[in-house]
């Protein structure tokens, strides 16, 4: 099965990733360090050597992730003269289900727990290394793993859903029941759990890591600034569950920041040097054969003057495929370098509108007006104007979520939580919208 293979793998540190220079042992063979050696006594070169390894784990099938839920989601098209599943069982198209044994189920899958096995690797590391001379530094570490270790538990359950998700993995030979399996909520209190041990971590692990973090975590690369990310997710996840209260409280402890700039986060980084990734949602303008659209209702729904239509870009000519069109390549990136968020500002204050509409009351409601108009000013739009009842306000903060967050892999389950799936768009007569992906045929 795929948890029992993946258990049994090391991935070492084959990314750049932009790290700083720093001062570490050097070990005989970094790409493929034993794993026994590393968990019984790691050197601070190995330690290093398995954070430079999770961190670019994170990025494996990013690419099939973003496109699964993107194209289920109805935000773009992923057309492809090679493998027609993207325009067929994506979309449901005919009598066309999702499967359970191909590329866009089981590769984001796997992914996801090759990098929770290491993160698992990472820990016991820790408890074993004299390189690490301290409570506190063994602390940070395990902070920063398990915060990992959630974030990755979060994408898994964002696409298995009602499936649930296995989030005790750390025996190959006795692994975990299926948590939250017809009952989502559960998997995201299990999520929310082991943020906050990993949050009690970081806060008590003193002014340093033992180890450098990549450009993606440029201002969260401390053990204290590192928890803000935590938090951050943190408010993701009790939002997706429904914990208004509990959202709020983590935001007060995130980068959160009204007034703050809108990108302000933690990324993914890519770049162009040798033995680096390059970003996968990247296209070159007007590509033909192998593209990534816009759905066209994105620039039909949009608000005049929102300047968030710029994450499209209008073609040369018509892409067409398998009886689908748009007008529009998805540019959300730039180059094939631009970094993928993992979460920033921008999100936040949409979780705190979020929130506060929620609450429902006369002054939450005021305040959630007044966070979707930092996020409406900001894309060119005038004040928010229509009704400030509940239910309105709750229409607006989706549609903000919509183009603030496009192609970031929010849309489907923004729809999916709030019962709309079947609002989005269906392009021809007999597509589907997926509520989940199904589990792994290899999976127990």
């Amino acid at each position: 099965m795929i948890l029992r293979n993946i258990s049994k793998i090391f991935l070492p540190a084959l990314f750049v990733m932009g790290f700083a220079a720093c001062n570490i042992d050097t070990i005989e063979d970094p790409n493929n360090p034993s794993v026994g050696a590393i968990t019984s006594n790691a050197s601070l070169s190995e330690i290093q050597n398995l954070v430079t390894g999770i961190e670019g784990g994170m990025r494996l099938n990013l690419g099939f992730y973003f496109d699964g839920v993107g194209a289920i989601g109805r935000e773009f098209y992923r057309f492809s003269t090679s493998d027609p599943r993207f325009t067929s069982d994506l979309l449901g198209k005919g009598s066309a289900v999702l499967d359970n044994n191909t590329f866009y189920t089981t590769n984001p899958y796997a992914a996801r727990y090759r990098t929770i096995k290491n993160a698992n690797i990472l820990l016991e590391a820790v408890d074993n290394s004299k390189a690490l001379t301290t409570n506190e530094v063994r602390s940070a570490a395990k902070g920063f793993a398990n915060t990992i270790k959630a974030y990755e538990l979060l994408l898994v359950w964002v696409q298995q859903y009602k499936n649930g998700v296995r989030i005790d993995v750390s025996d190959p030979n006795n692994l975990g029941a299926f948590v939250g399996e017809n009952d989502p909520p559960a998997a995201l209190r299990a999520i929310a759990s082991l943020l906050d041990e990993g949050n009690s971590q970081l806060t008590s692990g003193g002014a340093e890591f033992p180890f450098s973090l990549s450009s993606g975590f440029a201002g969260f690369d401390t053990p204290a600034s590192f928890a803000k990310v935590n938090r951050a997710l943190a408010a993701r996840v009790h939002v997706y569950k429904s914990d208004w209260d509990l959202a709020l409280t983590a935001l007060a402890g995130s980068f959160f920041d009204l007034n703050g700039d809108l990108h302000t986060g933690a990324y993914h980084p890519y770049s162009t040097s040798g033995g680096d990734a390059l970003n996968p949602q990247w296209y070159p303008l007007n590509a033909t054969g192998e593209s990534r659209v816009a759905h066209p209702s994105f620039v039909t729904d949009a608000e005049a003057g929102d300047n968030r239509l710029s994450k499209v870009t209008k073609r040369t000519d018509t892409e067409f495929q398998d009886g689908l069109q748009s007008d529009y390549d998805f540019t959300v990136y730039a180059t094939n370098s631009s970094p993928v968020p993992i979460i920033r500002n921008e999100e936040l204050i949409l979780i705190y509108a979020e929130a506060k509409i929620q609450k429902g009351d006369a002054t939450s409601l005021n305040d959630a007006v007044g966070a979707l108009n930092i996020i409406r000013n900001a894309a060119g739009l005038g004040n928010y104007s229509g009704s400030t009842t509940k239910d309105e306000l709750i229409n607006e903060m989706l549609k903000q979520r919509r183009y603030s967050l496009y192609g970031e892999g929010h849309r489907w389950v923004d729809m999916r939580r709030y019962g709309r799936l079947e609002t989005l768009p269906k392009d021809r007569a007999g597509d589907d919208v997926w509520e989940q992906f199904p589990r792994p045929a290899n999976e127990d």
